[in-house]
């Protein structure tokens, strides 16, 4: 395996005649890297990795903010090193969510705080004790809230940086770090509009604000245009479709917890706290879909060791959206404990308000195979349940087959 994946690099290092002249200077890689098409690609993909999760009373998308004061606050609004990979060398910029967010919210008036630091002075040990809060930091909170108060809506930026997340990072708490959930708190008290993005590598636990927070945004590191991605979503030029790559649990003590899960990992306990915060596949849009008529045709599954699956999905919302229809499979009855639920498809599908299109997936003899005690893949007879949804838990239809 190490030869085949050596000899691919070498091959295209080959097909460039990197060995024959390895330090040509060709003015024509202007025009294959960083090429239009390049940067509308970079663009597209920032934007599907936006994953709305939670909107409450519709706050989000912001409109008509013409004469309306945007106080936008966190340590991560004008955070601009850590959007970057740092393998390798980067020639070009990233935009900001601040700059994002200050160009596309026209005809309102931006306020600014930074409101605190990503990590406060005892950053790791305060993962694990609170220290009291020092005065430098106490004069960085009040100028956020004394800014807040002034404004109509507030923004919070939070989430990691280059120093809380990547390799060497790993940490003892799935908290945000610093006083950003103290800051979140603060915010929230003004009895304001606020709407929360998160910037982080890692899956990232706000018990408090999932709940006080009226309207929740999720942001990856998606590269030079992450604060553009970020600012479309808010205002409605994009409408979200990115999903949650991971399950997020409420607090690191429910570890190993994880998606997918064996029947017994989510079992409620007289003093356990169970349940994701949010599951697996999850991930809001500014419009509805409604699912129907989930079929299922194994014939040729013998043959072509795949069966197709389809279903209808239609846009009932008032605008444009892309639906990210999921199917999962469970084996009822197997020789060995299974998940109780697994991925096994995913299609993207695009429609216009109104309108409705019949989806098809096909699922592999694999994704319902198991590994037995002689490490074979097989498929043992029996049902098998097949759940379609906008989620691990937002199940529309299910459908069981005999095998």
């Amino acid at each position: 395996m190490l030869d085949e994946r050596v000899g691919e690099v070498l091959s295209v290092k080959f097909r460039l005649k990197l060995f024959d002249e390895p330090y040509v200077l060709n003015p024509k890689a202007t025009e294959i890297v960083h090429n239009q098409e390049a940067v509308s690609l970079a663009l597209d993909a920032a934007h599907q990795t936006v994953v709305l999760l939670k909107n409450q009373n519709n706050l989000l998308p912001l409109k008509d903010l013409a004469g309306k004061k945007v106080a936008i606050i966190g340590p991560n609004a004008k955070e601009k090193k850590s959007l970057l990979s740092r393998y390798g060398p980067v020639h070009t910029d990233a935009v900001t969510i601040f700059d994002g967010l200050s160009q596309a919210l026209t005809g309102a008036e931006i306020l600014y705080a930074e409101g605190c630091k990503h990590t406060d002075p005892k950053f790791p040990e305060s993962d694990i004790r609170d220290f009291p809060l020092t005065t430098a930091e106490e004069q960085l909170l009040n100028e956020a809230i004394g800014v807040a108060a002034q404004a109509d809506i507030i923004i919070l930026s939070v989430g990691d940086n280059a120093r809380t997340v990547g390799e060497s990072a790993s940490r003892l708490s799935l908290k945000l770090p610093g006083r950003q959930e103290f800051l979140i708190d603060k915010m929230m008290d003004l009895n304001k509009p606020v709407v929360l993005i998160n910037t982080s590598g890692r899956p990232m636990s706000f018990v408090s604000a999932a709940e006080r927070v009226p309207a929740i945004i999720q942001n990856f590191y998606a590269g030079e245009f992450n604060g553009t991605a970020v600012a479309d979503v808010v205002t409605g030029k994009y409408n979200p479709s990115g999903r949650m790559p991971v399950a997020v649990l409420k607090t690191v003590g429910q570890t190993p917890l994880s998606f997918p899960m064996y029947p017994a990992d989510a079992k409620s306990g007289n003093a356990a706290v169970t349940g994701f915060l949010y599951p697996f596949g999850h991930g809001l849009s500014y419009t509805q879909f409604a699912y129907s008529n989930l079929q299922i045709d194994t014939t040729g599954f013998a043959k072509t060791n795949h069966l197709k699956l389809s279903l209808k999905v239609k846009n009932t919302g008032k605008v444009k959206g892309r639906e990210v229809v999921q199917v999962y499979v469970k084996d009822n009855f197997s020789s060995f404990i299974t998940y109780a639920k697994e991925l096994c498809g995913y299609t993207p599908v695009l429609l216009e308000p109104g309108e409705e299109k019949t989806v098809e997936l096909k699922v592999s003899r694999q994704s319902l195979s198991l590994l037995n005690e002689k490490l074979e893949w097989i498929m043992e007879p029996g049902t098998f349940t097949f759940f379609a949804g906008s989620s691990s838990e937002d199940i529309k239809l299910k459908r069981t087959v005999v095998f």
